[in-house]
């Protein structure tokens, strides 16, 4: 089962390089990681996306919590929780596909950051299902490169 794990962790030199090294070393996958600062410049907020049984995610947990630069570890995945990824999705352009992609990302509503004669750039913010569909709905058109942020998340607000 998908996870979705919020760390907050002190913003310090090395303290992604030990998350990623605790997971490596106890052979948990990251699907991805996103790490940014918080309200507080000293903070930063981990998004870590993993997959397992409740056991070995609760040993995740345990093993986050023990990291010297943690603050607060939090499984969102079963809590109220807002989820985006960013992507940014470079397709062949050619004048017979032109007006289908456009209007395909205007479904999306992406935005398109760069075109030249052959090629669009458009970038997304959504779910991780939307951005999945959306990469799925555009392979067609022949996807150059892509880039994807990994999931970022927080709790939802209260009412």
């Amino acid at each position: 089962m998908k996870h979705l794990i919020s760390v907050l962790v002190e913003n310090k030199f090395g303290t992604l390089n030990r998350v990623a090294a605790m997971f490596s070393a106890r052979g948990f996958n990251l699907e991805s990681i996103s790490i940014g600062e918080t309200e507080d410049p000293e903070i930063s907020r981990m998004t870590i996306v993993t997959r397992g049984e409740d056991r070995i995610i609760s040993q995740v947990l345990k093993q986050l919590n023990r990291l010297v630069d943690t603050i607060k570890v939090t499984d969102l995945t079963h809590q109220p929780h807002v989820e985006r990824e960013l992507l940014l999705l470079s397709l062949k352009l050619s004048k017979s596909t032109q007006h289908e992609i456009f209007e395909l990302a205007n479904v999306f509503k992406g935005k398109v950051v760069d075109i030249k004669q052959k090629s669009i750039t458009i970038e997304f913010v959504g779910s991780p299902d939307k951005i999945n569909t959306a990469i799925d709905l555009f392979r067609p058109f022949g996807i150059r490169e892509l880039a994807r942020s990994g999931a970022v998340a927080i709790h939802r607000g209260e009412s």
